[in-house]
């Protein structure tokens, strides 16, 4: 480098609109870094879908990873008219039975106070963490289950 030539300054852009491939390239950067930490990531997408019988458009369903032992459930979303007929019950039946296939340890999740903190507690879910905030959103949960 010349002495006429200066580094550029990186520019910090705040947005509330990133786009598709901001993520992208830091999701490859972070995985990069990971893989020279400790290995390729495990990452692996799960999902289960609740489509509409006639447009077969998702509704509702489940998604989740698993990662390094552990599953996490990203999103749970029950169409209204499904809720309180075991619609929930049966994702979370799936979503366990698919951790127990990839011999994960535990599934995680979180939820909020005005969400289904009592429906995770009767599928055997218990708080490890909670965030305090004000009522009615929150609390905010974070639950887990063991897996043996």
């Amino acid at each position: 480098m010349d002495a006429g030539t200066a580094l550029s300054e990186p520019v910090f852009l705040e947005t509330a609109a990133p786009s598709a491939g901001a993520y992208k390239a830091l999701l490859s950067e972070l995985r990069r870094f990971t893989t020279e930490a400790v290995g390729k990531p495990d990452n692996s997408d799960f999902a289960v879908l609740i489509l509409d019988p006639d447009t077969k458009e998702p509704k509702g369903g489940l998604w989740a990873q698993s990662r390094w032992g552990g599953f996490y459930i990203d999103m749970l979303m029950v169409p209204e008219s499904m809720r309180g007929k075991g619609a929930g019950t049966r994702l979370m039946q799936s979503a366990e039975a698919e951790a127990r296939r990839r011999n994960c340890r535990h599934i995680w999740l979180d939820t909020y106070a005005f969400q289904a903190k009592p429906f995770y507690e009767k599928l055997g879910f218990s708080i490890f963490g909670q965030i305090d905030g004000p009522a009615p959103i929150y609390p905010r949960f974070f639950m887990k289950k063991e897996l043996s």
